[in-house]
C-alpha cells in the first residue's frame, strides 16, 4: 500500500475565461469544482494510475462534505482527521487568450494540538502497512516546523517528501528517500538565488548533505534534475499535446513516483513514469484524474541523460 498524508487539502473552483481583462467585469465560459490541495491530488493520481493507496487528511466544516461527494466517483481510500475549522477554498482562474494560470490560494486554518496529535496517532497506524509513503503539502500555521519528521519517525523505509522551507529542512534529519521540491521551493527553502544548472545541482547536494538520501528538483516545463546515489540525471518531458492547467503536475508526479516504487520499479523508470504522469496532468483540466493509456504512452517519450 502507498500512504498519502498531508494537512492542507482544498476544495478547488476552477474558473476558466475567453479572456481575463483585469479591472472589468470578466464571464467564464465553463466553471468546476473538484476535491484538490496536493494530498488529495497526490491521492487521485496514484488511484487513477492503479495504485493501491490510502489517503490521510485533516477535513473539516462543510467543505468537507463536497470534498466526499466527489471523491464518490472514484474508489480512492481514505481517512479524515476531522478538524474543527473548515477545509480552504482555492480559486484557479485559467486565461486561454495568454495561456495564463493565475492561482488563488486561500490559506489552511491553524490545527488543534489534539488534531495534530490525531493525525500523528493515524499516520502511525496508516504508515506500519504501507510499503511507501508519500508526505505532500505545506504545513497550517502554527504548526511546529518539525510536525513532518516526527511523522518520519514512524514512517516506512521509503517516504518521499513534498514540501519546502523549515518544514523540508527539518525532514532531513530523518534521511528521507527522496526529497522533491520545484526550483522556486529550493531557492527559499535554502534562502538563495538558484537558476543555472550549477547552482541547481549544488543545492541538490546541499539537500544530500544534510540527510536526503535523493532530491528530485523540477521546473515546469523545463528540465527537471535528479541527485542521489544512482547518479545524477537531467530529465527532459515531452511536449504535451496542449496546454490546459498546470495545477496539480508536481502532486501527479509525486503520486506516479509513489505507484512506480511501490511496484518495485527502478528509480530510473520511477522518474520516468513520475514525469509522464506529470505531463498528462497538464493536458487535463481538473488535476491528477489521469488517464493511465496516455501515461503509458508518454513514458516512452522522456528523455533521461545521466550527468558526469
Amino acid at each position: 500500500m502507498i500512504l498519502i498524508g498531508g494537512l492542507t487539502p482544498a476544495w478547488q473552483h476552477i474558473l476558466v475565461f475567453d479572456q481575463l481583462s483585469l479591472g472589468r467585469v470578466n464571464r467564464a465560459s465553463r466553471t468546476v469544482w473538484c476535491a484538490s490541495g496536493k494530498v488529495l491530488n497526490a491521492g487521485l493520481a496514484a488511484y487513477h494510475l492503479n495504485g493501491l493507496a490510502r489517503v490521510l487528511a485533516a477535513v473539516g466544516g462543510r467543505t468537507r462534505r463536497q470534498i466526499e461527494d466527489d471523491l464518490e466517483a472514484y474508489e480512492l481510500d481514505y481517512r479524515w482527521v476531522v478538524t474543527e475549522a473548515p477545509t480552504r477554498v482555492c480559486v484557479t482562474i485559467i486565461d486561454r487568450s495568454q495561456s495564463l494560470v493565475t492561482e488563488l490560494v486561500e490559506e489552511a486554518a491553524p490545527l488543534t494540538r489534539a488534531e495534530l496529535d490525531q493525525f500523528w496517532t493515524a499516520w502511525r497506524e496508516e504508515a506500519a502497512k504501507a510499503k511507501v509513503a508519500i508526505l505532500i503539502g505545506s504545513l497550517p500555521p502554527e504548526t511546529p516546523a518539525g510536525y513532518f519528521a516526527e511523522l518520519l519517525r514512524v514512517s516506512p523505509r521509503r517516504v518521499i517528501v513534498d514540501c519546502a522551507g523549515p518544514a523540508l529542512l527539518e525532514s532531513l534529519e530523518r534521511q528521507p528517500f527522496l526529497v522533491k521540491p520545484n526550483r522556486e521551493e529550493l531557492a527559499r527553502t535554502l534562502n538563495r538565488p538558484v537558476v543555472s544548472d550549477d547552482e541547481i545541482l549544488q543545492a541538490m547536494r546541499d539537500l544530500r548533505a544534510r540527510g536526503a538520501q535523493r532530491v528530485l528538483i523540477t521546473d515546469g516545463p523545463g528540465a527537471a534534475w535528479f541527485v542521489g546515489p544512482e547518479g545524477t540525471f537531467r530529465i527532459l518531458p515531452p511536449r504535451p499535446i496542449q496546454w490546459v492547467n498546470p495545477i496539480g503536475c508536481g502532486d501527479a508526479l509525486a503520486g506516479a513516483l509513489g505507484v512506480a516504487l511501490g511496484q518495485g520499479k527502478d528509480i530510473v523508470e520511477a522518474l520516468r513514469f513520475g514525469i509522464a504522469a506529470a505531463v498528462d496532468n497538464l493536458e487535463q483540466l481538473l488535476p491528477c484524474r489521469l488517464r493511465p493509456s496516455r501515461v503509458a504512452e508518454l513514458v516512452h517519450q522522456v528523455v533521461i541523460e545521466s550527468v558526469g
